[in-house]
């Protein structure tokens, strides 16, 4: 096992308090938006102890060992997954990942063009594709997926309704949208055509932007609280991003509301944005991001048109498993990760294993974040204790591994909690005394 510490992102939106609540320290004093851990080369995390090393480096020595043959043998000799905490205190912009071959073949055709990675307009900073999932530990607001057609024409024609009310004809791009909207296409056509008429509108949608967002502002906060959520949702996104068209845009997509404990997936396709919230997010090894709307930043309008999923589809949640051996498994459609949420109460009683005491459902490399108290992790071949905002990377070689409250945890009522990440599609093990699994 390796103490691993991670690499902290000060974009924009970012919380400046949540992340420093959470791990019980002082605020940096900027925004903290991300803490990652992983081994991708963009910010890999450095090896605490022994040789300097970052993951990356390390797990290059010997793949096989630390990875393990089959994870190398289904994605190659790199950790397939990266991990993250996520503190957003302002919008994040509207977004869409590539799927693999997209990610190949674009991130191959910058490199050939020789345009620099590191470039405001590159698109493909990597040739991995980047399904993700969020936990939300607050409460956590999200864009994710567009809804029905008809839905969203409701939603536009209540917003024209509410421009009227302020005394000024509503304006004739959110009419149309509906009647576009509510038309006998089929429901991607329709959805396709209105992002596109919205995301290349210009001064038209600019002005509709002022005007929906400027009724949405005139109402007081009992009028907004009885608005439908994405419609009460307009004049803050329009606060952040004056006249951005995917202010608008976010009429179209699913808006959800995850209390603390819940979570989505996100495969590629789907178009969605983070409104606000903490959580621990788990992606493939990516940090490939092509943008529509919401940002200051290059949106490359080909090709995000070309990656976009227009299907309208439900809300795609990650249900929990109870496993019976004191975690909780959450298994997306994804082969390259799965989470674990690790609550570890006050032990029962000394000797054999306890209620503090939790296997980890290890498939290959593992991730594990504690976020509040102390634990160790208990190996064959070493102890090794986590406090929070701790890492500990868990080659595929050493197993079976122990979570248990550290002695000075085990003092305090609220024990710890802590996420372990894994390849694939692990599952509980029915001998607890074999929590190896493979997929």
């Amino acid at each position: 096992m390796y103490l691993l510490s991670g690499t902290l992102r000060p974009y924009a939106w970012g919380s400046l308090t949540a992340m420093a609540e959470l791990f019980g320290r002082d605020p940096s004093g900027e925004p903290e938006a991300e803490l990652w851990f992983g081994a991708h080369p963009g910010a890999p995390s450095h090896v605490l102890g022994g040789e300097p090393a970052t993951l990356d480096e390390l797990i290059s020595r010997d793949p096989e060992q630390l990875l393990g043959r089959e994870t190398v043998a289904v994605h190659g000799p790199a950790l397939p997954f990266l991990a993250k905490v996520l503190a957003a205190g302002s919008p994040l912009s509207l977004q869409v990942h590539p799927t693999r071959e997209q990610a190949q073949t674009g991130f191959e055709a910058e490199e050939a063009a020789g345009v620099d990675r590191a470039a405001a307009d590159r698109n493909y900073k990597d040739a991995n594709h980047k399904p993700e999932m969020i936990f939300a530990l607050t409460d956590f607001e999200a864009l994710c997926g567009f809804r029905r057609p008809q839905d969203a024409g409701t939603l536009f024609r209540s917003v024209s309704r509410l421009v009227e009310a302020t005394g000024i004809p509503a304006p004739e791009l959110l009419v149309q949208t509906a009647s576009d909207l509510e038309s006998g296409r089929p429901e991607t056509e329709r959805l396709e055509s209105v992002f596109r008429r919205l995301i290349t509108g210009g001064e038209e949608v600019r002005e509709a932007v002022a005007a929906a967002a400027g009724a949405v502002r005139s109402l007081d906060d009992a009028e907004r609280a009885e608005l439908d959520p994405a419609v009460a949702e307009l004049g803050s996104l329009d606060g952040y991003y004056p006249g951005d068209p995917g202010v608008l845009i976010s009429l179209l997509l699913n808006r959800v509301s995850l209390s603390p404990g819940e979570a989505i997936y996100l495969p590629a396709g789907n178009v969605h944005a983070y409104l606000r919230g903490l959580g621990v997010e788990v992606m493939a090894s990516s940090d490939n991001v092509l943008r529509g709307g919401l940002t200051p930043k290059h949106v490359d309008l080909q090709e995000l048109l070309k990656t976009i999923d227009f299907q309208a589809l439900g809300i795609p949640r990650v249900e929990a498993e109870h496993t019976g051996l004191g975690q909780e498994l959450y298994r997306p459609p994804f082969s390259e990760f799965s989470l674990q949420r690790l609550e570890l109460a006050q032990s029962a009683g000394e000797g054999s294993m306890s209620a503090a005491d939790v296997p980890l459902l290890q498939n290959g490399p593992t991730l594990v974040i504690a976020l509040r108290g102390s634990l160790v992790l208990d190996s064959p071949k070493q102890d090794l204790i986590l406090n929070p905002g701790d890492c500990a990377f868990i080659g595929a070689d050493e197993a079976p591994v122990i979570a248990k409250l550290a002695s000075h945890s085990a003092q305090h009522d609220d024990g710890a909690l802590a996420f372990a990440v894994t390849t694939g599609s692990a599952a509980p093990a029915a001998d607890p005394d074999a929590p190896t699994l493979r997929i």
